[in-house]
Parts: C-alpha cells; structure tokens; sequence
C-alpha cells in the first residue's frame, strides 16, 4: 500500500503548477536564458569606426604612394630577380588577384563609411533644423516685445517733451514779468478751458 500511495503523491506533484516543477522559461518573472549563437558576434558601432579609418586611409595620398611603392616592388622582384626566387610569373596573376581582393574589400566599407556619415548628418541637419525653429520663435518673441515697448514708450514723456513744456513754461513767465499778457496755467488742460491762473 505505500508504495501505491508513494506513486500518486509523485503524480501530483507532477502534475501541479507549482514554482519548483515548473520549467526556468515557462516563467514570467524570470529573463529567458541568453541563446547560443553561433555566428560570431560584433558591436557594429566598434566595426563602423574601423571602416571609417581604413576608408579614410584608403583615401588619402599616402596609401596610393605606397601601393604604388609595393606594385612597383613586386613587378621588378618577380621580373629581374633568378626564377628560383620568383613568387609571381609575368602575368602576375597573384598581383592580380590581391589588387582585385583589396578592391572588394574597399569598396564596402567606403560605403559603410559613407552611410554612416549621411546618418550624421542627418542628425545634424535635424538638429540645426530645430535650432533654427527655435531662434525663430526667440525673434519672433523679441520683434512682439519691442513692439510692445515701442507703444508703450509713446505714450511715455520723454526727454525732449519735457524740455519744451519747460521751456514754454520760461517764456510764459518771462512774458508776465514784462506784462505783455496774462499767463495762462501752464498745463495744457489749463490752457484748453481757457482757466487763468488767476482765477483759482
């Protein structure tokens, strides 16, 4: 009988959600175990800064004055040197085959180089776009502003009105010193009722 009795606990158990019997990738909870892969892997960001500099090597004077240097190299080896030390006969087949195999491998990572400029500068250029939105706005902002300003200062005294007013003002009372006229109150609402001074 315990032996029976053992064998249906065992199903149970088996048969149950429970955390212990449930497999590691069945659960929520719980990253998936990393997957074997079994290409190698790379960061493209580390690859593309590498294709950048032999792109930019491949350009420059220096890499065409040396293959030049190394042609002319392995031509006069392989045509004046005995047979016996020959690595490449006349049709420099060999010459060949690494000139074609170094030009296709140059022309992908120029490529390479090249798209991962034109992402720069797209970046850039979406970046001075929106630097551009924004100076205009700021201007736009200023223009409102000094208008603003400009309305409120004209209805401002100023420096110059201030100076006229005073100076009308000496003359009227240069004028009742000498008793040529009665002077009038030297505000213009003064002036405007025809109110004399000396009525108040």
């Amino acid at each position: 009988m315990a032996p029976e009795r053992d064998t249906a606990t065992r199903e149970r158990v088996a048969s149950g959600a429970t955390a212990a019997t449930r497999p590691r990738g069945a659960r929520l909870d719980q990253p998936r175990p990393p997957r074997r892969r079994f290409l190698p892997e790379w960061d493209p960001d580390a690859f593309g800064r590498l294709s950048e500099r032999i792109a930019r090597f491949i350009g420059t004077g220096r890499f065409l004055v040396w293959m030049t240097v190394v042609i002319i190299v392995w031509v006069l080896w392989n045509v004046s040197v005995p047979r016996d030390l020959r690595f490449d006969e006349y049709p420099f087949i060999f010459l060949t085959l690494a000139l074609s195999l170094q030009a296709s491998y140059a022309a992908p990572l120029i490529l390479l180089a090249q798209n991962r400029q034109d992402d720069r500068d797209r970046v850039n250029l979406e970046q001075d776009r929106k630097q551009n939105e924004r100076s205009i706005a700021d201007t736009e902002y200023l223009t409102r502003e000094i208008a603003a300003l400009r309305i409120g200062l004209g209805e401002v005294a100023t420096r110059d009105w201030i100076r006229s007013e005073l100076q009308d003002a000496i003359k009227e009372l240069e004028e009742r010193q000498n008793g040529h006229r009665p002077v009038h109150g030297v505000f213009p609402a003064d002036r405007s009722a025809g109110r004399d001074v000396h009525d108040r």
